[in-house]
């Protein structure tokens, strides 16, 4: 079959995707929809018989088999199992979510939907670590002890909603580290984590208890199961005297193997195994491997595949980023279940203000990033707009568990009246 995809958000990054699946031929390019009438206006020129609509709901009703998002990262979650949950299959830029609770609720509504649901940790599709993977599999390395993971960015986004904790989730750890962080997992073959300690910094400083900034510079251990450690460090703005500094390396007792970038570029990477004190090329060179994974996953999407497993690794990945922050399992869930429950009292002290205020801020998300806004006008005045249908309170409460909602709300209140773009950054400064 000819799958029908619809794109939400198409700045730099929703772009390039949309022109990777094109230019396969493995979908067709059905519906376009951005907060810039500008960026949308962009990609229907590239896909003359594309439509642009308003919204995600609009593009849902009009009936697509999948959905590309590229939107701020607040909004993955409740946007992908908005689309989920009516029968799409979502192909979603990373993060999936700002959390593992988030990302779990969105695994949950794919797993309930037997939808194809994906993730952009491009890298994994580069030629150099596939190769580092094969051999690591293949045991030429031994046992793998010891793990380098770097991306220091000297340029970081230039979007706000990235630099608001509550938005992004996180700084350069949640945008840079989670790339570092699923690659050295998938090349290991998902080693659980065990533990994280980590140092974060703002502008130089220790971030410490702050709450109102994000780190743009960290450095992290992540203790794997079976004694293995994994050393991680990222930044943006860091003055590397080049582009960027990306790395990941892997020391067995029988060698190591890494793969690098070139001159300080986003692009071109090579991959080395190390014996001793020589090394051999593994891949170098032309490598376009920046559409890979979502053209993978149209091609899976045509050929009639549903839920895959696979993507409970997600989750595994987004836990060891929680505890990179310092962000205590399972806390967030019980919390946001006190706040639904709160929002819908009858009677309670604070149940009425508290429903008011998560419907404002809903609609703020709205009025602010435009077509990203699921449920519109039909949220209920004085209690929160529902995420799913009445028919599943279980799984609607876990996505308030993730956060979707509330730990949004003071960031949302704020950026009310602004516009947040989907459009993401020009590649040479992007991440994904």
């Amino acid at each position: 079959m000819t799958a029908r995809l619809g794109f939400l958000g198409v700045g730099w990054i929703g772009r390039h995707r949309m022109q990777a699946i094109q230019a396969s031929g493995a979908a067709e390019v059905a519906l376009i929809a951005d907060a810039s009438p500008d960026a949308a206006a962009q990609a229907a020129a590239l896909a003359p018989g594309a439509r642009v609509v308003p919204s995600l709901q609009a593009m849902l009703d009009a009936g697509v088999d999948g959905v590309v998002l590229a939107t701020p990262s607040a909004l993955h979650a409740e946007q992908a199992v908005a689309a989920l949950e009516q029968g799409a299959a979502v192909f979603c830029q990373k993060p999936l979510a700002r959390t593992a609770a988030e990302t779990r609720a969105v695994v949950d509504a794919a797993r309930a939907a037997d939808r194809l649901l994906a993730v952009d940790l491009s890298y994994r599709f580069t030629a150099g670590a596939r190769a580092i993977r094969e051999l690591i599999a293949r045991g030429e390395l031994g046992e793998v002890y010891a793990v380098d993971l770097v991306f220091h960015n000297a340029y970081g986004p230039d979007k706000a909603w990235f630099r608001d904790p509550a938005l992004a989730g996180g700084g350069c750890v949640i945008d840079l580290g989670v790339h570092l962080v699923d690659l050295a997992l998938w090349t290991l073959g998902f080693p659980r984590v065990a533990g994280a300690t980590s140092r974060l910094f703002a502008q130089g400083a220790p971030l410490g208890g702050r709450r109102d900034v994000v780190e743009d510079y960290a450095l992290a251990r992540l203790d794997l199961e079976g004694g293995a450690a994994a050393q991680l460090a990222c930044s943006w703005h860091l003055p590397a005297g080049c582009d960027a500094v990306i790395g990941a390396a892997f020391y067995g007792t029988g060698g190591g193997a890494a793969l690098r970038n070139v001159n300080g570029s986003f692009y071109d990477f090579v991959a080395e195994r190390y014996l001793g004190t020589r090394r051999e090329t593994l891949t170098e060179g032309a490598d376009e491997w920046g559409g890979r994974a979502a053209v993978e996953w149209a091609r899976r999407l045509a050929a009639g595949e549903r839920y895959d497993p696979e993507v409970e690794r997600l989750v595994e990945v987004a836990r060891a980023l929680d505890l990179v922050y310092g962000r205590a399992e399972g806390a967030g869930e019980a919390g946001a279940e006190e706040a639904d429950g709160a929002a819908h009292a009858d009677g309670g002290r604070d149940g009425g203000r508290d429903g008011e205020r998560e419907v404002g801020v809903r609609r703020g998300v709205e009025g602010a990033t435009g077509v990203h806004g699921v449920h519109g006008v039909r949220g209920r005045a004085g209690a929160p707009p529902r995420l799913h249908d009445a028919d599943h309170p279980h799984r609607r409460r876990h996505l308030f568990a993730a956060g979707v909602i509330k730990a949004g709300q003071e960031a949302v209140a704020r950026e009310r009246g602004a516009v947040v773009e989907a459009s993401a950054l020009p590649f040479r400064r992007s991440t994904s």
